[in-house]
């Protein structure tokens, strides 16, 4: 493979001026979905200093610098906020066993920032098997049939929260939600890349239209509240606070890290496709897991959100056709510097629960869309019968454990999630019922929609 012959590969022959407006387009491909996630969070926890949307900028330019070191920086990719891990902050905001019986809410986002330090670390681990033993013998362990039902359950069980968030007032929900499909399907140029910061940012005028018109939500509550924007400096330093940990928690969080691999190593396969270079092989899968699992873990250790590679910024290098990863860190840099600014975190965090419901609904279909994505692209065969008892129990487990399974071990309480119910009882059966109709190298196409050909499709 070789470097797109249109591409510009390197950015200073276009001048600084220019450089730094690329920066700031990858940054605003970004933001919506980065800033969203720690909102979120806080609407789980119920209050506003659970997660910080300054430590979560910070943390994303970090990360996607230290990501940059970790591959040699050669790959043009941006960390973002992760929206897998967001069904498991919410189950331990429901934790009330053991330790968990009234805590503060703000020290249980802590111990769930605990449980993402070890999610990160399991990259590693399959990063060093990667390295040992190469890639293509790892992935027949974790084939479609299990990644694609899994990642189906994590966008289906948070779609609770959006009809909830969505119902404190529909008109704000349907607002953002028809924004943002305008803007996807029908958008031109920047304006199609970044439907969802778009949505935010109409649904939050047209808040601002009404609350100023003297409307309220159907409750009788106030649309927009500004007395955190009034009382917050502009100027601050991020509120670090320091994870903690707990088993029950760790098994919480980390089992999330199945399915945040799955989806890096599509997108590092996505990347390679647009760029035309493969990635994969140079500077090497088990890089860029390091990279990606360790901006993770650093995050979390500081009360950040779990980092992951963000598809629209790929978006953006094909739109733009400029592939140099020094724009990349340019856009890193705009958000370290933006989460010194709290008056502006704060600004955000007065967004209406209604807005963010009315996002989630499109974001959180969009992550059962991709595991059912998975499931065509890699061809799973449901007329074969062990297909469809994987399937059916990863399902089941996932969506029917909705408040985990709890059991007691030396004393110590521990829950298990249904998404973690749902990838043990997949990989077992995977492994121990007869007949697999998928053999890593027999189905080349099949292989290269997983990234896993080790020459991506151009």
């Amino acid at each position: 493979m070789g470097e797109r012959k249109d591409a510009i590969c390197d950015a200073r022959a276009l001048g600084v001026p220019k450089m730094l407006i690329l920066g700031l387009q990858h940054m605003f491909a970004m933001f919506g979905a980065t800033i969203l996630v720690p909102m979120l969070v806080n609407g789980y926890y119920g209050v506003d200093s659970a997660m910080s949307i300054q430590v979560t900028l910070v943390c994303a330019g970090l990360g996607t610098l230290f990501f940059h070191l970790c591959s040699k920086f050669q790959v043009p990719a941006f960390l973002g906020s992760s929206f897998a891990f967001l069904g498991g902050y919410a189950t331990v905001a429901q934790l009330d066993a053991g330790i968990f019986a009234d805590m503060p809410m703000e020290e249980k986002a802590q111990y769930a920032c605990g449980g993402i330090v070890v999610a990160g670390l399991f990259y590693l681990v399959l990063a060093l098997i990667i390295k040992l033993v190469g890639v293509k013998k790892v992935m027949r362990f974790l084939p479609p049939v299990v990644t694609g039902p899994i990642i189906i359950c994590i966008g289906l069980s948070l779609a609770p929260s959006a009809i909830n968030n969505a119902s404190t007032n529909w008109i704000l929900a349907l607002i953002a939600l028809a924004t943002i499909i305008i803007f996807n399907v029908w958008g031109k140029g920047m304006f199609k890349i970044i439907p969802i910061l778009l949505g935010v940012v109409i649904s939050y005028a047209a808040a601002l239209i009404m609350n100023a018109a003297g409307l309220t939500n159907p409750d009788g509550t106030a649309i927009l509240d500004f007395t955190r924007v009034i009382a917050d400096p502009v100027i601050g330093l991020q509120p670090f606070r320091l994870c903690r940990f707990d088993v029950s928690a760790i098994l919480v969080m980390a089992p999330i890290a199945l399915a945040t691999m799955m989806e890096h190593i599509g997108d590092i396969s996505a990347i390679s496709a647009t760029i035309g270079k493969n990635f994969i092989e140079e500077p090497g899968l088990h890089r860029t897991l390091m990279g990606d699992g360790l901006a993770t873990s650093i995050s979390a250790l500081f009360g950040g959100p779990a980092n992951t590679t963000y598809g629209e910024n790929t978006g953006v290098l094909e739109l733009s056709r400029v592939h140099d990863p020094r724009v990349i860190r340019i856009a890193a840099l705009f958000a370290i510097v933006l989460s010194f600014f709290p008056k502006f975190a704060a600004i955000i965090a007065s967004m209406p629960a209604a807005i963010i419901g009315g996002v989630s609904f499109m974001l959180y279909g969009m992550i059962s869309a991709i595991g059912i994505r998975n499931v065509i692209e890699n061809h799973v065969d449901f007329t074969k019968s062990r297909n469809l008892i994987i399937a059916a129990v990863i399902l089941v487990c996932g969506l029917g454990f909705s408040n985990g399974l709890t059991f007691t071990v030396a004393g110590t309480s521990i829950t298990l999630t249904g998404l973690a119910i749902a990838a043990i009882a997949g990989i077992l059966l995977n492994a121990v019922l007869p007949g697999k109709d998928y053999h890593f190298g027999e189905d080349p196409k099949a292989d290269a929609n997983r990234g896993l050909d080790m020459n991506p499709i151009q």
